[in-house]
């Protein structure tokens, strides 16, 4: 926190100047508040004149970034998020300058005090809804509606992702303080599978008669540098039919409420992890409309990501640090041994233990899974909410949190492996 005192004097009345500040490396966001003795409002202040001290701010370059007068006391500028009236920018260190608009300053002249607040860069923990179709295609909604209500309901980041349709992608809107993730659910009588993070994954058309015609769609995609989940790949309705299992880079093994369908493809993916394949899991509520079964937000996916950017958030979940929980208040899990964390690959025996420190756990039990079978995880010394399990020779080890019991026993989170060499 950095604090200016200021003296504006009464010959600066009517007049715009600036006052300097310095900003360091390694900053995301800017807050700038102030406080000065106001004197009367409303009416009064229009019959008594009163000190009024305008706010705005430039940067290290001395662009204008907004302005909002007197109408606020406290503002705030940054890359993904930014005050109304505000630019959002990049945060580079040097010089910044507070604008200063003495409109009424009183013949004592009028102090000012500014604080200045630097949230500096660091890893965090962002919820996401990675699978949302808008009206685009059979949605309820509009983009823009779906982005206020993800906003409402507390996630950082969404990706709508309509079926064979990436009109949207290039025209998305800003929604302050919520990232979009570019995707296309690409919909197939043989299964369905969202491309992420490109604008239009398909050269030419969706359509894929054969397998070859698959390999073409899916290698164009590739080429263009999307990240390419396999949907609810053991649904009911629309399962994954393609006899290809390197044909994704991710999977979605959990779509909308937990269900027998979700339970099938977590088993799916614990055989290829056991078979020696690395690939990384995500979830997403697969919501269209209001009153169904499908609610926004249930589940999410939870990423560790260095930045709110779109392809921080991409390529964090590409390399799988992330987990998938119930929702925004459903249990949160950090997995680690010794330095590694999720996703990440270790040599068995850089630590004595995996730990696993949970939160909004409630009466869930903690399961770890490896190679050989599951494990109820032992929780650690005078520790309610940190567990521990021996690696053992496993190659890899995930994490469930299950609630219930018999028929009722359902899972609440489960993570992303952390690989042993």
């Amino acid at each position: 926190m950095l604090e200016i005192i200021h003296n504006v004097e009464h010959s600066k009345e009517g007049t715009y100047y600036t006052i300097p500040f310095t900003v360091p490396d390694g900053v995301e966001k800017i807050t700038v508040s102030y406080e000065y003795q106001r004197g009367a409002k409303g009416l009064m202040g229009d019959l008594h004149p009163t000190n009024v001290i305008d706010i705005g701010i430039a940067d290290e370059k001395g662009r204008f970034l907004g302005w909002s007068g007197s109408a606020h006391s406290k503002i705030s500028v940054g890359e993904f998020s930014s005050s109304n009236g505000y630019l959002c920018e990049k945060i580079n260190p040097g010089e910044w300058k507070i604008i200063i608009g003495a409109y009424h300053v009183l013949e004592t002249g009028v102090q000012v005090k500014y604080s200045v607040d630097f949230e500096m860069k660091a890893e965090k923990l962002l919820l996401g809804d990675l699978h949302i179709h808008s009206d685009a295609s059979d949605g309820k909604f509009d983009t823009y509606t779906l982005g206020k209500m993800a906003q409402k309901a507390g996630l950082d980041f969404i990706g709508i992702a309509n079926h064979n349709n990436f009109a949207e992608n290039f025209c998305l809107p800003h929604q302050d303080g919520l990232t979009f993730i570019k995707a296309v659910e690409w919909t197939h009588y043989k299964g369905h599978m969202n491309f992420f993070g490109v604008n239009a994954p398909f050269e030419n058309s969706f359509i894929a008669n054969s397998r070859d015609e698959m390999h073409k769609i899916i290698s164009d995609a590739r080429s263009m540098g999307a990240v390419i989940s396999v949907n609810h790949p053991k649904c009911r309705f629309c399962p994954y039919l393609w006899e290809d299992e390197n044909a994704f880079d991710m999977m979605e093994i959990w779509n909308g409420p937990m269900r027998p369908s979700n339970l099938d493809a977590v088993k799916w993916w614990t055989e290829l992890l056991r078979a020696g394949r690395k690939i990384p899991i995500v979830g997403g509520s697969d919501y269209h409309r209001p009153h169904s079964l499908a609610r926004l937000a249930n589940p999410v996916t939870a990423v560790l990501s260095p930045s709110k950017s779109a392809d921080d958030i991409l390529n964090s979940i590409k390399n799988g640090r992330s987990f998938v929980t119930n929702g925004v208040d459903g249990p949160k899990l950090d997995v680690r041994y010794g330095e590694a964390t999720l996703g990440e690959t270790v040599r068995r025996g850089s630590a004595e233990k995996l730990i696993i420190a949970a939160e909004n756990l409630g009466n869930a039990e903690i399961i770890t899974v490896n190679d050989f079978g599951e494990e109820k995880a032992a929780r650690k010394s005078g520790e309610d909410s940190v567990f521990e399990v021996n690696p053992g020779s496993s190659s890899f080890i995930y994490v469930k949190a299950i609630k219930g019991k018999g028929k009722l026993r359902r899972i609440c989170a489960i993570t992303n492996p952390i690989y042993f060499e």
